[in-house]
């Protein structure tokens, strides 16, 4: 069901931009990777989201952060919006320093009924594009959700996830690791670095950690363990949050078809994200 939202269906937007080298170069710092980007190098996968942000003055921001509802998304008016997964195709390289343009387009619109209420499903379509080549496509969902109510009874606890590791390496996500990645992306939704806020209006115990932060390392874990292959197809889902503070797991294993099965396994051993890789 799109009642109230149909106008959407189809609307797009195209930018371009410049892929820095110094933007590629932070994004290295902030993740203690020793890397340094040059001209021409193909960019590394999962930084593309920190080029094409929405760059919106103050006062047309929301109250959670987030550019205001109603330009390019459709105003759905649920506190909560979460960047859900991705389908990645990685085409061609997009070479650092490289102008490039992304287009976008709203595929579709989507009303559910989970546990905790409604549910509204946003699914994009980005094309990132050099000198007329497409160089990475990429499904987004978006959803949109009530917040949990400050004090509301908790749900069952996450599940132990069965999955069974061929690699295991712990990320400990500190609030300098969250405010360069907001910074990195010019996101200002304020779950990420405003704790009250956080805990208070949107019913989280605590900073959240970037969706798309988790998706990045994996994708690089997938290349430690891809035998020099570039990527080209990364898929992720999330599942359940990680916090600020609380040390999770990159793990994986590589299955018989050459893919490699990969996950953030939470603090208490639960899923948070599902990903698969598969390389050129």
């Amino acid at each position: 069901m799109t009642e109230g939202y149909e106008a959407w269906i189809g609307r797009e937007e195209q930018s371009t931009e410049r892929i820095l080298s110094s933007v590629v170069k932070a994004l290295a710092a902030a993740l203690d990777l020793e890397y340094s980007p040059h001209a021409g190098e193909p960019l590394p996968p999962g930084a593309q989201w920190l080029f094409f942000n929405p760059v919106v003055r103050r006062s047309e921001l929301g109250t959670d952060g987030h550019p205001r509802r109603g330009g390019f998304l459709p105003p759905i008016d649920l506190p909560r919006r979460m960047w859900a997964g991705s389908r990645i195709r990685y085409l061609a390289d997009l070479s650092i320093e490289a102008r490039a343009t992304r287009h976008s387009r709203i595929l579709k619109i989507e009303n559910k009924t989970g546990k905790r209420g409604p549910l509204w499903f946003v699914t994009v379509q980005h094309t990132i594009s050099c000198d007329g080549i497409p160089c990475i496509s990429e499904e987004q969902d978006i959803v949109y959700r009530d917040a949990t109510p400050r004090g509301a009874a908790a749900g069952p606890a996450p599940k132990p996830y069965d999955g069974v590791s061929q690699w295991s390496r712990s990320v400990e996500p500190d609030t300098t690791l969250l405010f360069r990645y907001s910074a990195l992306t010019f996101n200002g939704h304020r779950i990420h670095y405003d704790q009250a806020y956080a805990r208070d209006e949107e019913g989280y115990p605590d900073l959240v950690v970037h969706g798309p932060l988790t998706a990045t390392l994996l994708q690089q874990f997938a290349l430690e363990h891809g035998a020099g292959r570039p990527l080209a197809r990364f898929d992720f889902r999330g599942v359940t949050p990680l916090f600020v503070g609380r040390a999770f797991k990159l793990e994986g294993q590589q299955v018989e078809d050459g893919t490699l099965a990969l996950w953030a396994r939470g603090p208490d051993g639960e899923l948070a994200m599902s990903a698969t890789a598969a390389f050129r």
